[in-house]
């Protein structure tokens, strides 16, 4: 079958590799109708997650049609049409018991390298390196499902893929970074980055309750996209002091929560700031730019939420925990646990409440993962988000 590979850094190819084969009675095979590139995947491309190795298969956003199944696997069917959760969870253990998927306790056989680097070992993740399972992604012909008896999403036919091929990370992904806000009704809720997955956060609070949403970005194109089609007001970061701007927005108070959906590759407005974290990170010094994680520390009202659902990968300088501790802030965040929101989730796409396909800008074959990829990473053409079809 086809597959999109990482070759290296910043280079990724579209190969012939082997058919993926049942190995486990709990799994199934997934013929795939549609699958995504994700902002973490550039995570990948430009080598900033350790223990990828050549000829990986990339990918975690993907959907399809259930082409065989195992033994054990009882509640699909050949021809079921799924969306499949980039978490894999076994739903046994303590954590899938707790709801807390992306934790699972039995998905990543190679737990031990991840315990090295980040203490406890997460759950395996699909086409996301060797130290969280090293799986064949999704970017592909066809995939490999394990414990499918947990994780696939039957969905109905009346929906097209691109409805719902996003229940598989950035729509729950934005709905928990909203929920972790902790919104009751009336608060005002910043958010770093308007990407796919920073507009899904910003429309999810608004779901949940918001009264406001700001939306904290560079690109005009981006800005624009979150004032026309999430609601939120609009701050480039390049124009205006973040911190001070949002005390003016707020009344002297700041956001009652702030959202960053940027994660490790996040670029600064300073010229000097920004150069510092580049050259650590070149030098691997430290894996992570976080400046919207300072930013949205730093300008998050006392005694507020400060939520992180974008991703990080090891270790990170300059980190304002005095800020943090002092102002009573506090910090949630976690891989999405997509198990827990998939359900609810289809339900509000229904219902009619929000079709996530607005975030989607370009529309390409598996052949021509390579362009896509790079011209994601540029922001060429105003990408945002990129569905491909085998």
């Amino acid at each position: 079958m086809k597959a999109n590979c990482w070759l290296g850094r910043d280079s990724v190819g579209v190969e012939e590799v082997p058919d993926p084969q049942i190995l486990n009675a709990r799994d199934a095979i997934v013929q795939i109708t549609s699958t995504a590139i994700c902002g973490s995947d550039l995570h990948l491309y430009q080598g900033y997650i350790p223990t990828m190795k050549k000829g990986d298969v990339l990918g975690h956003e993907f959907m399809g049609e259930v082409v065989e199944v195992g033994p054990e696997v009882r509640n699909l069917r050949i021809g079921d049409r799924v969306v499949v959760p980039f978490p894999i969870a076994c739903g046994n253990c303590a954590a899938c018991q707790s709801g807390l998927y992306s934790l699972c306790e039995n998905s990543n056989p190679n737990a031990g390298i991840a315990e090295k680097l980040l203490g406890h070992s997460p759950g395996g993740i699909f086409g996301y390196s060797h130290m969280l399972g090293g799986y064949a992604g999704g970017q592909a012909e066809y995939a490999r499902v394990p414990f499918a008896d947990v994780g696939p999403l039957r969905v109905p036919d009346d929906l097209p893929d691109e409805k719902v091929l996003f229940l598989s990370d950035i729509f729950p992904t934005g709905y928990m970074g909203a929920e972790m806000c902790g919104i009751n009704g009336g608060e005002v809720i910043a958010v770093w980055g308007a990407g796919a997955v920073g507009l899904l956060a910003m429309r999810s609070a608004y779901l949940l309750g918001a009264e406001r949403v700001i939306a904290i970005d560079r690109f005009p194109y981006r800005l624009r996209r979150a004032q026309e089609q999430a609601g939120a007001e609009p701050l480039n970061y390049e124009e205006v002091d973040v911190v001070e701007a949002l005390r003016d927005m707020t009344g002297g108070r700041g956001p009652d929560a702030c959202i960053d959906a940027v994660g490790m590759e996040g670029h600064h407005s300073s010229g000097v700031l920004d150069a510092y974290d580049r050259t650590k990170q070149t030098a691997r010094l430290e894996t992570e730019r976080p400046h919207a994680l300072r930013q949205a520390i730093m300008s998050c009202r006392n005694g507020g939420t400060v939520s992180v659902i974008g991703a990080y990968g090891g270790f990170l300088d300059k980190f304002p925990i005095g800020s943090l501790m002092n102002r009573s802030l506090t910090l949630r965040t976690g891989q999405c646990h997509v198990q827990r929101y998939t359900r609810l989730l289809l339900d509000r796409i229904r219902r009619g409440e929000i079709d996530p396909s607005f975030v989607i800008s370009h529309r390409l074959r598996l052949d021509d993962a390579p362009i896509a990829f790079e011209m994601f990473r540029q922001k060429q053409d105003e990408c945002l988000k990129v569905v491909l079809r085998p």
